[in-house]
């Protein structure tokens, strides 16, 4: 009679860092939030500053200066412009950080 032929096997180490690293890229994902610094396009109106040769430059209320082309305006007037920022400055990541901060710091 054949005596049976016991082999050790090995752990599948290669399998648990695979899902270790896919447990850590989507944790990452969500922590990190690329999405955040895509750009978006916001519309407002903005309180013209100054008027140069490529249009009228004005402020938002986000404290972006834009400049709107083929403007009219005068100084002082409102216009609506078109432009675009991080997605965090619309969304409130910035202010949400922010809140974190104040509680960290002594």
């Amino acid at each position: 009679m054949q005596k049976p032929v016991y082999t050790q096997s090995k752990s599948p180490t290669i399998k648990i860092m695979a899902l270790i690293a896919g447990g850590l890229a989507v944790v990452l994902l969500f922590t990190i939030t690329p999405w955040n610094l895509v750009p978006t396009e916001v519309t407002e109106d903005v309180t013209v500053l100054a008027i140069t040769k490529h249009g009228c430059v004005g402020e938002s209320k986000l404290g972006v200066s834009v400049i709107v082309p083929e403007c009219t305006a005068k100084v002082g007037e409102v216009v609506s412009a078109t432009f675009k920022v991080p997605a965090m400055e619309v969304n409130g990541f910035y202010d949400k950080i922010q809140g974190k901060l104040i509680m960290v710091e002594p």
